[in-house]
């Protein structure tokens, strides 16, 4: 059912469910012992939960897999993540909810599941609840009107309880004043930087020392297996003009795939972007989202689009007015996919937040779908027909050279015979191939996993049919250091460099900490710096300083030194916070109540998991592993 609710990912009733999803799986940990209950794979105070149920939701949960996969997953994948002992843990958890939700008096009625179902976009035509669109989604999803409405109605019931227990949650003023206060502190930092490259100069080569050290790492500079090849090569495309094609064929390819020549319709939207990424703190969001909602202000003021995309866009389409021209349904992140696909012609939309920030959507037109006629489509079906029948011509043909060769006792033999078939390669390297079809990745793989005097089976590389025979092959070594001395200088070079830059950082902040004196020891060895004011909500926006230097000197009180310098690629700094203060920030009341919003939802997370935690506690859960052995 989740996966059908996914088009409304929006709502609060799916993030509920999914928090409440996300919580089972945190707490593990039941107990083994259940009886002799045939189909009961766990019971909880007494509850039975049926091995069915495990298999249904266990095979969901694959099925989920195998999709973020593109249809096949990895294997040992599952094994590794315990995916059978997660499922277990979801069903007692749920049930656990479910029993404590009915201990609280918590019930549910059904004209609150059938409301919640008429207010679903995906049952509806022309904004209208559709009873036929409704039972030809559900068996489009291989479900029936009770089983869907039952398992919605136990989403529901458990979003009732969990609004009941939300509601304990409080956030007080000065929870909020503090918070505002931590994400608006500002410090001051004197840096150095110490870049490896700068000391390259200073790294001397002794002929001693570079031979111990090429020693210790010579297996980098190992030599590439080679081989030398001959082989036959049965290409798909010398045989296509042999297959024709009927009419009836094409109409009945055409009939039989009339849903592979939909175009499905298109919408062309421009967007205004205010960024946001994952190192962006609760501050830059509210900021970011404050400023959306005022050029949304504007735009709903009559104020051209195109124009406000401009000015005020921070996204690649920005300098063409936010142009992202016409796209099908899918092809943009699903939460910003919903809104477009929701607005009519002209329409602007609210603040929509995605992965990568706030957007305010434009939608200029829409494209209907199409379907291709017959016509416009038959180059199409003739090729893949054709594609598709030479496969078996060439295998033919490549089959019965290979029985040839077979026959003649070897490859030489056979193309004694076969004058100009055989083909031959130099000594090659399986990464500097020579051209197709030897660099075909199925003909590589084949050739180089062949001994000596080995003669492949028919080997299939996508464009054809080859057959490989190992004439030679050149195992790997390792050269001598004069051989690759350049090579070896240079990565000696950029290596000792590298340990030159972190000694002499190490070194200045010890002296520094010895003699308490950092801004007179650092500039003895380079250009000290100051960072000016940097507020712990703009980590991202300092230029010069990586975030995670500023994260380190805001945990470090007045005038203290790191323990050891920070270390970013082949740069080192070694940095004193110089002073800390609040910023002239004002909490007004939207910032107020955006900081409110955040710390109740996190509030709330708790008291769930605390309340989840003290629930299982109480019970007695008992399970019988033996029946998924």
């Amino acid at each position: 059912m989740l996966n059908m609710l996914r088009k409304r990912a929006q709502s609060t009733l799916i993030q509920i469910i999914v928090l409440i999803i996300a919580i089972v799986f945190v707490f593990w940990g039941v107990g083994t012992n259940l009886g002799n209950k045939k189909n009961t794979l766990a019971t909880v105070n007494g509850e039975e939960i049926p091995y069915q149920d495990f298999q249904r939701a266990y095979d969901s949960t694959v099925d989920n897999y195998r999709q973020q996969f593109g249809g096949s997953i990895p294997p040992g994948f599952l094994d590794g993540l315990g995916l059978q002992q997660q499922v277990i843990n979801q069903l007692v958890k749920a049930e656990i909810f479910r029993q404590s939700g009915r201990e609280m008096g918590i019930t549910l009625s059904k004209l609150s599941t059938q409301d919640e179902i008429k207010d679903m976009e995906v049952f509806k035509d022309n904004g209208q609840f559709d009873l036929n669109r409704y039972k030809e989604v559900l068996a489009q999803n291989r479900m029936n009107p009770a089983s869907f409405e039952a398992g919605l109605r136990n989403d529901l019931f458990l979003r009732k309880v969990q609004d009941v227990v939300n509601g304990f949650s409080m956030v007080t003023d000065s929870e909020i004043q503090s918070r505002f206060e931590f994400t608006n502190e500002e410090i001051n930092i004197a840096y150095l930087q110490f870049k490896s490259d700068d000391f390259q100069d200073k790294v001397e080569i002794q002929d001693d020392e570079l031979a111990e050290w090429y020693n210790e790492n010579k297996n980098k500079y190992l030599s590439k297996p080679k081989v030398r090849l001959k082989y036959l090569f049965f290409d798909f495309d010398d045989d296509m003009a042999q297959m024709t094609v009927s009419d009836e064929t094409i109409q009945a390819r055409y009939e039989s795939n009339n849903e592979k020549y939909v175009i499905p319709e298109q919408r062309h939207a421009r967007h205004i972007l205010f960024k946001v990424t994952e190192a962006d703190d609760e501050q830059v969001r509210i900021d970011k989202r404050k400023k959306a909602e005022e050029v949304l202000l504007l735009s709903q003021g009559g104020q051209d689009f195109a124009e406000l995309a401009k000015k005020y866009s921070e996204g690649p389409s920005g300098p063409s007015g936010g142009d992202l021209g016409f796209f099908k349904s899918g092809a943009m992140v699903e939460s910003f996919d919903d809104v477009v696909f929701q607005l009519q012609a002209g329409e602007i939309s609210g603040v929509v937040e995605t992965v990568f920030g706030y957007h305010i959507i434009k939608l200029e037109e829409i494209k209907p779908g199409t379907t291709r006629s017959l016509d416009d489509v038959r180059t199409e079906i003739v090729e893949e027909i054709k594609k598709e029948d030479v496969k078996g011509y060439t295998f033919k043909r490549a089959s019965k050279s290979y029985e040839d060769i077979i026959r003649s006792g070897s490859l030489d033999k056979y193309s004694e015979n076969q004058s100009g078939n055989v083909q031959k390669t130099d000594f090659f390297t399986r990464s500097t191939p020579p051209e197709a079809p030897v660099s075909y990745p199925k003909f590589l793989q084949t050739a180089f996993s062949l001994k000596k005097g080995e003669l492949s089976s028919l080997v299939e590389t996508g464009k054809g049919y080859a057959i490989i025979f190992v004439d030679d092959i050149q195992q790997s070594d390792v050269p001598e250091l004069d051989s690759v001395r350049d090579k070896v200088v240079e990565d000696y070079t950029k290596a000792k460099s590298i340990d030159l830059a972190r000694e002499k950082a190490e070194l200045i902040l010890t002296e520094s900490r010895d003699q308490g004196n950092f801004a007179e020891i650092a500039s003895s060895a380079g250009e000290v710096k100051e960072s000016g004011f940097i507020k712990r909500s703009a980590l991202s926006s300092v230029a010069d300083l990586p975030a995670p230097v500023v994260q380190k000197a805001f945990s470090l009180s007045r005038d203290a030194l790191p323990e050891e310098p920070f270390v970013q690629g082949n740069i080192f700094y070694v940095f004193q916070m110089l002073e800390r203060r609040q910023s002239d920030a004002i909490l007004d009341d939207t910032t107020r109540d955006q900081l409110e919003e955040q710390l109740k939802t996190s509030a709330q997370q708790k008291l769930l998991a605390g309340w989840l935690t003290c629930m299982q506690d109480r019970a007695d859960i008992r399970t019988n592993l033996q029946m998924l052995q």
